[in-house]
């Protein structure tokens, strides 16, 4: 099965750069890597393509105009450009383990979408990670929040593994589904702008087509690399776009990947 890994980033080229080698030591590489990129620098566009250059990666950059935290859209554009089968996104400060993407393709079945978890790296780790640039970690590392998450059983993932209609951490850091339900729903409602919740409405309006919920635990592991904390300033209008969704049940946004896909309509 193709597999196409979109990983956001905005001017944060640092932690980009720590999770692109980290998709350099996958044991099953995605067919194709876009980054996602909401606006940032030159800086960023310049260590894309230098990993265009110097790597074997099938990497192409997927840039828009910076107007502000417009992810839903970023994401929508990527996955416009994708020619995978499967979507694995990730955001660009989750380093990966270097069995993520065989775990992901491995634990992919029909009508579901996938959320996996993540180890949570403390700001005294992470300065230590940019400094030696560090990939791969132990599960009696120091700085490492939730370590549990750490522990790799595919036995513990089949016993932990059950199909859901929960939104409790929804999260796009650490997600993958079937590109043809994303198209089915129109991919990311970009009404959303500003940080939050466009994960969760995405996710509700692909419950309510019957594509279930599946957590991946004890697999598909990724470390997310510390930060502050995004504005929360539009999130009471972003709960309200959600709230909507949730109550009417709507299956299929408007204002989504059709923006991007000739002949794509909105039924």
């Amino acid at each position: 099965m193709t597999c196409s890994l979109i990983i956001t980033t905005y001017n944060w080229k640092e932690a980009l750069e720590l999770v692109l080698l980290s998709v350099l030591k996958q044991t099953v590489r995605p067919t194709e890597v876009i980054i996602a990129d909401d606006g940032s620098r030159d800086d960023t566009k310049e260590l894309i393509k230098h990993f265009i250059n110097t790597s074997d990666l099938n990497l192409l950059h997927s840039w828009q105009k910076d107007e502000g935290f417009r992810a839903s859209a970023s994401r929508n554009k990527a996955i416009a450009k994708s020619s995978g089968e499967y979507t694995i996104l990730i955001d660009g400060d989750m380093i990966l383990h270097k069995d993520f993407i065989k775990d992901h393709l491995n634990f992919a079945s029909k009508n579901h979408f996938v959320q996996g978890s993540r180890i949570l790296l403390n700001e005294d780790k992470t300065s230590d990670v940019f400094e030696k640039k560090t990939i791969e970690f132990s599960l009696f590392d120091s700085g490492l929040n939730n370590r549990k998450n750490k522990i790799k059983s595919k036995i513990l993932t089949n016993l932990f593994s059950k199909s859901t209609k929960s939104l409790r951490g929804i999260k796009t850091c650490n997600m993958a589904f079937f590109k043809s339900d994303c198209l089915k729903v129109n991919g990311f409602n970009e009404d959303f702008i500003g940080w939050g919740r466009e994960d969760s409405e995405f996710a509700v309006r692909l419950i309510n087509n019957n594509i279930l919920r599946k957590n991946i635990k004890f697999s598909a592991i990724a470390y997310h690399i510390f930060h502050r904390e995004n504005s929360r300033e539009m999130l009471s209008i972003n709960d309200k776009i959600l709230a909507e969704s949730m109550n009417k049940k709507i299956k299929i946004c408007s204002n989504g990947i059709n923006n991007y896909i000739k002949d794509y309509n909105v039924s």
